[in-house]
């Protein structure tokens, strides 16, 4: 898939590291290519819901913020990208080790990006589906991230 800029993964990283949140689930963001990107948490007791899994909310953060740096690698370097819709279906409990969470541009747009996100529990070596999402991504032209 074709990006904009040739520095889009540097961008995607600056921005990754301006999301606060991300700091406070721990997570990573080890994988950044063209339309696609990986972010990774731990599972740790800070972020289990009752049963011991990791909660849902964590689980739609990581999926929404991996689909959106998906759109954002292949936008024009003076656009941003935002959330407007999204949809997600929880499979499974978020039981393991690691979260991995794999965001992709389904279809590229001017003005609105359709992207998909899979939500992995990793354990014991093991992937396991637990969440499937698909999201619209506005493009905000000439509007620059704090």
């Amino acid at each position: 898939m074709p990006t904009h800029t040739p520095d889009f993964a540097a961008r995607v990283r600056a921005s990754f590291a301006l999301q606060h949140a991300m700091d406070l689930i721990h997570a990573s963001l080890p994988l950044v290519e063209p339309g696609h990107t990986e972010i990774h948490v731990p599972h740790w007791e800070g972020i289990e819901q009752q049963h011991g899994f990791v909660h849902g909310g964590v689980v739609g953060m990581i999926a929404d913020s991996a689909a959106g740096y998906a759109a954002m690698s292949v936008v024009p370097e003076d656009a941003s990208v935002l959330t407007v819709e999204y949809k997600m279906n929880l499979l499974a409990p978020a039981d393991g080790e690691k979260l991995i969470a794999r965001g992709k541009v389904v279809r590229p747009g001017r003005t609105l990006i359709v992207t998909q996100a899979e939500v992995f529990a990793l354990k014991n070596g093991q992937e396991k589906l637990c969440a499937l999402m698909q999201q619209t991504i506005m493009v905000m032209h000439g509007k620059a991230e704090k």
